[in-house]
């Protein structure tokens, strides 16, 4: 480590030669000087904004021109350039992918492996100019497993993981597709194929980095003994939620877009993860993390197992001097003239009790997507009230009758009868 850090300061040295200050001021001048108009909302010289970064890249190599002109050396002001250059590419490949992939897809893909990569390769060239990058990767780090590392072992490795733990997803998804459609099994299986498939490989890529660092196989597996004693005593619960997750995959009773009620309310499964299963809940927008251990130690309703059918009810009351089959009939009929309404199952109105101030009728139908459940219920409500007003059916408020009492009881008479 010490080596290294004699390397860094070694470059320290380097940027502070007065040619190579020039250069960095000319290179990061048109950068600063772009930040600069689009934070003003400035437009220099009336230059549009789509036009303000190839502007600024023009500008950069005017400078580099000029220096070439005074035979000055001008080398990191191009690579700065150049490396510039490239990133402004990245965005402009943006809609360019967005043609043939979708955008979420689009967004991993340019943050897990396009800009990482450029960033990468954007470092080895900067210090490929400061330094050589073959006596940077001699330079020893340290013993692991009686295995002495260099730089450029480690940096080997770091980085043919990374890649396999990014481009691990597209194969594992295609195979896991490829037994889908072969032997007909089910998409939760599917999915819990493609998560087997995608650890197996990463679980794969480790041993191979291992072992292309040197080190010993035996070693290995007893740091794989170590690693499953701290699964049982430390870290079980994370365990358990692995393992809880794989199998609500393979028996699909829990999948994404079924709908469950979760606390009374309705919430729609987005993805079902290693540790915890995401819902998103459309009363407010909220997105849960229910650990997966959950479903299978507390009982959940679901309204998607089979279908995504809902019956729904609303209830009102009616005053007493209404004909309950003309409120029934009216209910019935009200129910059909809500769009979101199925007419088939058809409506039922039912009278359910005789309460203290109007009989109860409960207004039954059936939905096709549970998430609008409250919404249809709304609608239904209001297309309750326009009927009852336009037919003058009463909606009682709560009301009470007194009576007059005497006493002793045997001489009290009720005030309902003949004076």
């Amino acid at each position: 480590m010490i080596q290294l850090l004699l390397e860094i300061l070694g470059w320290l040295g380097y940027l502070e030669r007065p040619l190579v200050l020039l250069q960095l001021v000319l290179a990061i001048g048109p950068m600063l000087l772009l930040r600069w108009a689009r934070r003003q909302h400035r437009r220099p010289f009336g230059i549009p904004e789509g036009l303000l970064t190839p502007a600024a890249l023009a500008l950069l190599a005017l400078c580099c021109l000029l220096l070439a002109a005074l035979r000055l050396p001008y080398g990191l002001t191009s690579l700065l350039g150049g490396l510039w250059l490239g990133w402004y590419g990245l965005k402009l490949l943006h809609p360019v992918l967005l043609l043939g992939i979708p955008a979420d897809q689009v967004h991993r893909l340019e943050s897990r492996l396009l800009r990482p990569m450029f960033l990468v390769i954007a470092a080895l060239a900067l210090m490929a100019r400061v330094d050589s990058l073959h006596d940077l990767s001699l330079i020893p780090v340290g013993d692991v497993l009686d295995v002495t590392l260099n730089i450029g072992d480690l940096f080997n490795a770091i980085l043919a993981l990374y890649l396999v733990l990014v481009a691990c997803g597209p194969p594992a998804a295609g195979l896991a597709w490829l037994m889908h459609q072969a032997l007909g099994i089910s998409e939760g299986s599917r999915k819990a194929i493609e998560l087997i498939l995608r650890y197996l490989v990463v679980g794969i890529g480790l041993v191979a980095v291992g072992i292309h660092l040197g080190l010993n196989p035996t070693a290995l597996i007893a740091v794989a003994g170590g690693l499953s004693v701290g699964l049982g005593f430390g870290i079980r619960e994370v365990f358990s939620n692995f393992i809880s997750g794989l199998w609500l995959l393979f028996e699909g009773s829990v999948r994404p877009g079924e709908v469950l009620m979760i606390d009374g309310e309705p919430c729609e499964v987005r993805r079902l993860g290693l540790r915890a299963t995401l819902l998103w809940r459309d009363r407010d927008n909220a997105e849960l993390l229910i650990p997966n251990q959950t479903f299978f130690t507390q009982s959940t309703t679901t309204y998607t197992a089979s279908d995504r059918l809902r019956r729904s009810q609303v209830t009102v009351g009616a005053a007493y001097h209404h004909d309950p089959e003309t409120v029934l009939a009216l209910l019935e009929a009200t129910a059909l003239q809500v769009p979101r309404v199925l007419h088939e199952p058809a409506p039922k109105a039912l009278l359910i009790s005789y309460g203290d101030s109007a009989i109860q009728y409960a207004l039954r139908f059936w939905i096709t997507n549970p998430m609008n459940n409250i919404g249809i219920c709304s609608e239904v409500n209001q297309a309750i009230w326009r009927a009852f007003g336009q037919q003058g059916i009463e909606i009682p408020f709560p009301q009470q009758v007194q009576y007059s009492m005497v006493w002793p009881p045997e001489q009290h008479q009720t005030n309902t009868g003949t004076p």
